[in-house]
């Protein structure tokens, strides 16, 4: 299994860039995650919870419909909007739950985005009985509405970050100094595969059960790997977890999209990290990061909240590097354009997070050869989404 080296570099990126106080916490946190993985007790516990209590594994859904729409390959859907809870995040949520109750951890912080990651830690938190607090930027609580009620339904405490742009990174800052001034007893539970070593590793393990399941039944349906598998990339949790059991198959092309928005003519219209940005520390790690011409962190721009960020996982920047893996962009009108065709092609709504992956697998689709077939992840449903977009119709019908 591919994995960093021992100060957590993934090639040139990853690594530990954090004040002296979290140096500590996070060695502890290394050295209880490496016991954990080692003990065949957590991983019994971990799967038994996948399948009962997530609903593990999620099904594989040939799009008959939108293949036909689209012509040429074949389109399945990787169904992790299935899931209890509605997205991929749930299951790096129980892992990293299970290893807070396993460290004594007597509390439990969050950041989030879109929202999803708020309420699989809210979820777990419950189910654990692990008193939770969720960090979400101001303006990402305003379009995620229906996800903050949610959170606070499960029990969970959300803090609100009115700073800098009011999302995902400002929430993040707040997180961080939050598990700073009480790492003795609180377990910084991290929403994707971005942060100081072991954070990225950890959440890819715990992530990587996407991928392991879809490879098996591409494989049992069709009786040949898939020629293409494309995911969403924010942070990148989704992504990497459907990639990571492709690595080896190098015949397998894999494809990440990132957040176009208004497209990538200027600084603070898009939030395409891979595509547009450079090299740079940001949450403790040195991956691709959007900075301004001075070398400030800039601002960033999505339809979908869990892709407003202006920075990525490490294994992200590192497969860019090596070629394994090539990273392209959806605007947001494509985004919302394949939102809507794949409810009415396939019954499915998607998160606008996963439409910006649906959106790049379908042109795919339409250019490539009849007999081969594009696995795309669904990494979460738009209900979130569908309540917003909503409102803002009926706001205009008005």
């Amino acid at each position: 299994m591919h994995g960093p080296d021992g100060r957590g570099y993934f090639g040139r990126f990853g690594g530990r860039f954090v004040p002296e106080v979290l140096v500590e916490p996070l060695t502890r946190l290394e050295a209880a995650m490496h016991e954990a993985f080692a003990d065949e007790a957590f991983w019994s516990d971990y799967r038994r919870l996948q399948r009962d209590y997530v609903g593990r594994p999620t099904p594989l859904t040939s799009c008959e419909n939108l293949t036909r729409l689209c012509g040429g390959a074949t389109i399945v859907l990787k169904r992790e909007d299935c899931n209890h809870t509605g997205a991929h995040k749930i299951s790096n949520a129980l892992g990293q739950g299970l290893l807070a109750k396993r460290m004594g951890s007597r509390r439990i912080i969050a950041e989030t985005g879109a929202g999803q990651h708020g309420v699989a830690a809210a979820t777990v938190g419950a189910l654990l009985q692990i008193p939770v607090v969720v960090y979400m930027g101001a303006a990402d609580a305003q379009r995620q509405a229906l996800n903050v009620y949610l959170m606070r339904l499960l029990g969970a405490s959300v803090e609100v970050v009115s700073s800098g742009s009011q999302t995902l990174k400002d929430a993040t800052n707040e997180a961080l100094r939050d598990w700073a001034a009480s790492a003795d007893e609180t377990f910084y539970l991290i929403g994707s595969a971005v942060g100081p070593h072991p954070y990225p590793y950890m959440v890819r393990r715990f992530v990587q059960v996407i991928g392991e399941e879809a490879r098996a039944q591409v494989l049992e349906r069709f009786g040949k790997l898939p020629d293409h598998v494309v995911a969403c990339v924010g942070g990148g949790s989704n992504a990497l977890g459907v990639f990571a059991a492709f690595l080896d198959d190098v015949q397998v092309r894999l494809t990440g999209v990132e957040a176009g928005g208004g497209g990538l003519q200027r600084v603070g219209l898009h939030a395409a990290t891979l595509s547009a940005g450079r090299e740079g520390v940001l949450h403790g790690a040195l991956t691709k990061v959007l900075q301004n011409g001075d070398g400030q962190i800039a601002a960033t721009h999505s339809i979908a909240a869990g892709l407003d960020y202006p920075g990525v996982g490490p294994e992200h920047a590192a497969l860019q590097a090596s070629g394994r893996a090539h990273y392209v962009t959806v605007t947001d009108d494509q985004a919302l354009e394949a939102f809507q065709m794949l409810a009415r092609t396939e019954g499915i709504v998607p998160a606008l997070e996963s439409a910006h992956a649906i959106a790049y697998g379908c042109e795919l689709a339409k250019n490539t050869a009849p007999d081969q077939v594009v696995l795309i992840n669904c990494s979460g449903r738009g209900d979130k989404d569908a309540v917003r977009l909503a409102l803002a119709q009926e706001l205009v019908a008005r």
